[in-house]
């Protein structure tokens, strides 16, 4: 792997640092506390690129490659995770409608979702009794003339407010993985409607909800790749998932380990800096390490992805250590600010709680480490 980053690479992580850096950064505590990501800040998103960073020109996308959509990831991260997820998603919906719709469905998504007309893309898998065991959902699709009616309930749906297209699975067939279709459906479908907002820990400015579908009719050319090949499509997509989101938590602990650091050269304690305490030296030394070798996993993982190679362990290798990591670093910057990290008059809060959900969502943990586990015992 060429660590040294490409000319059009380099032109992507600026774009993106710049614009997280002016226009989202100064907002992020506003977004953290209203639970909203303002329009214009979504606006820039998309104008700059980074909603189809890895989608092809010929459908709206900047098609800078995997690799660049990791340095971007970070960047956005750094500044506000709440926006960095909503990111995430809508690139990952993009990729699957583009891999797996026919025409019709492609032209009518996916240049509207890079241009930001469509605001994101929503990924609706999971269900109250059915998250690490996808097989286990219970919401269904059945034929009807020449569409299909879906019918059942989805939980913790990123963007789920406002998201203008819903990739959606559901059961078509026989119990278990196998029975399972993915589906694109607007947000203005009839019979779909978004349920409650969870009132959670971290992430607060990216709505998560419920979804409910009563009859919702969609048109035959809604079905994404085969029928009954939703869930290889759901694991494909994972697999890229979890690039985004190891930088996601790369992004953030980067953005914790640059204020502890300037927090522990600026406070005084005993007649001299924090920086000078061997104890806090070492709590640095080892979050670097530490978020060094996550970034060189997760960009292994891009690298890997971009050139069309196998990619799922390392991929699953990136997204648990990434996640772990940077839980590790968010709270050793909450422990040398002190008392003052534990209060939101600073970010490191704000990062804490961001972080935390980096290790369940886009797949547990435990569930990255049966991945890895299956893969070199097979």
């Amino acid at each position: 792997m060429n660590l040294e980053l490409t000319e059009e690479q380099r032109l992507v992580q600026s774009a993106a640092r710049g614009f997280a850096a002016e226009q989202i950064a100064p907002r992020a505590a506003a977004i953290d506390r209203d639970e909203r990501i303002p329009a214009d800040i979504l606006d820039g998103l998309a104008s700059l690129g980074l909603f189809g960073v890895n989608l092809p020109d010929a459908l709206g996308g900047a098609e800078a490659g995997v690799v660049a959509y990791h340095l971007a990831m970070r960047e956005i991260a750094r500044a506000c995770a709440s926006t960095a997820v909503t990111m995430a998603v809508t690139n990952m919906v993009g990729e699957v409608i583009a891999a797996f719709g026919d025409d019709e469905t492609r032209r009518r998504f996916v240049p509207r979702l890079c241009d930001g007309t469509l605001r994101a893309g929503s990924f609706a898998l999971s269900e109250a009794d059915a998250g690490s065991d996808p097989g286990a959902m219970r919401t269904t699709a059945r034929r009807d003339g020449n569409g299909w009616v879906i019918d059942g309930e989805k939980a913790w749906i990123t963007s789920g407010t406002f998201a203008g297209v819903f990739v959606v699975w559901a059961r078509t067939g026989e119990p278990g993985p196998r029975g399972i279709s993915a589906f694109a459906v607007p947000a203005d479908a009839g019979g779909l409607s978004v349920g409650r907002r969870e009132d959670k820990l971290g992430l607060r400015g990216s709505p998560t909800t419920a979804l409910h579908f009563d009859g919702c009719r969609v048109p035959a050319s809604a079905l994404l790749g085969e029928e009954h090949g939703g869930f290889r499509i759901a694991m494909m997509a994972l697999d890229g998932g979890r690039i985004g989101i190891a930088s996601q938590a790369i992004g953030i602990a980067e953005a914790a380990l640059d204020a502890a650091i300037l927090y522990a050269k600026e406070r005084e304690t005993f007649g001299a800096p924090l920086a000078d305490r061997q104890a806090i030296q070492w709590m640095i030394a080892d979050a670097r390490t530490e978020l060094d070798a996550a970034i060189l996993l997760t960009q292994r993982a891009a690298w890997l992805k971009e050139r069309k190679a196998r990619f799922s362990r390392e991929a699953a290798m990136a997204k648990v250590y990434a996640s772990e990591a940077a839980w590790r670093i968010c709270d050793a910057a909450l422990q040398i600010h002190g008392g003052y990290g534990y209060t939101r008059e600073l970010p490191i809060e704000r990062h804490l709680r961001d972080v935390r959900v980096a290790r369940i969502y886009e797949g547990a943990s435990e569930i990255q480490r049966i991945v890895i586990s299956r893969d070199l015992l097979r």
